[in-house]
């Protein structure tokens, strides 16, 4: 009976467990489709993901605890964050619809969803709850009891699905590889095309702007303060996918200047004026005789 009863009710701690981490997770929920940065909303599912996590271990599946930590936060959410945080990806190209309609069309069927969601759980009924303590003990923990369900009672199922995700990740490297129908040409060559060509000859700009930003969409700037079209690739400036912060770094820069002349006084801030500009100090000084 006290097995039963501990399989069928919910003790205090469970409850207030439950109840922290249940709304956190929801609120991480709703944060990661309704904050405008991608990488704020990635590192929201993040978390939420984590709070899954600890509920399943607190249920006694360690297994898919582990493996939630492990394979789903840490390295498909990460790996998502960092594609991310490396394209650069800001809220104004999350607002560019591919297809037409696609916002109401997501918002129709998560509303579908989550009416059969609440549909199949209202309607559902359980006359026994076992809850996961008697099998795991079964078999002596969590991992051994699923281990022994894989490999004996679903071991056709098991293997049917490695198969199609083995012939999946096959048939998807196979449709992406590229035959090379001509010989690879060597650094040499390509250098000696590039000079009958009259191309540039040097390595092509790094993309950012004054190490203050590092996104592939944002060209760098050459010495007088005009953005560089060699920094970022042919295929964004196509698309017309390239930010401009020339103006803005320009404008934090005259300020930068305004505030050190300010703090260093008027005779230092002339001089810092006539280091930084040669021939505006050359003009002044002709003009004063």
């Amino acid at each position: 009976m006290n097995a039963i009863a501990a399989a069928t009710t919910t003790s205090t701690g469970e409850a207030v467990q439950f109840c922290i981490l249940g709304t956190v997770a929801v609120i991480g929920a709703f944060a990661t489709i309704l904050l405008k940065k991608a990488v704020h909303s990635a590192l929201a599912l993040a978390g939420t993901m984590v709070i899954l996590a600890v509920f399943y271990l607190a249920n006694g599946a360690y297994f898919l605890g582990i493996v939630q930590i492990i394979v789903y936060t840490g390295a498909i959410m990460m790996l998502f964050l960092f594609v991310v945080m490396l394209v650069g990806v800001t809220a104004a190209d999350s607002l560019k619809e591919t297809l037409k309609g696609q916002r109401w069309l997501a918002v129709g069927c998560g509303l579908g969803f989550g009416i059969l969601l609440i549909g199949g759980i209202g309607n559902a009924s359980l006359s026994t709850f076992n809850g996961l303590g008697a099998a795991n003990a079964l078999h002596g923990g969590n991992v051994e009891g699923l281990a022994n369900l894989i490999f004996t009672k679903y071991v056709f199922a098991f293997e049917i699905t490695g198969a199609l995700l083995i012939t999946a990740t096959v048939g998807a490297m196979v449709l992406t590889h590229r035959e090379r129908t001509e010989r690879a040409r060597t650094q040499r060559e390509l250098s000696e095309q590039r000079v009958r060509e009259g191309k540039h000859l040097p390595p092509l700009p790094a993309p950012g702007v004054y190490a203050r930003h590092n996104a592939v969409d944002i060209a760098g700037l050459l010495p007088d303060g005009t953005p560089s079209d060699l920094t970022v690739m042919k295929t964004l400036r196509d698309r017309g996918q390239i930010r401009d912060v020339s103006q803005e770094a320009l404008a934090d820069l005259k300020a930068l200047e305004q505030r050190s002349g300010e703090r260093l006084g008027r005779e230092d801030a002339d001089a810092v004026a006539r280091g930084a500009n040669p021939a505006s100090a050359a003009e002044n000084s002709e003009a004063a005789k």
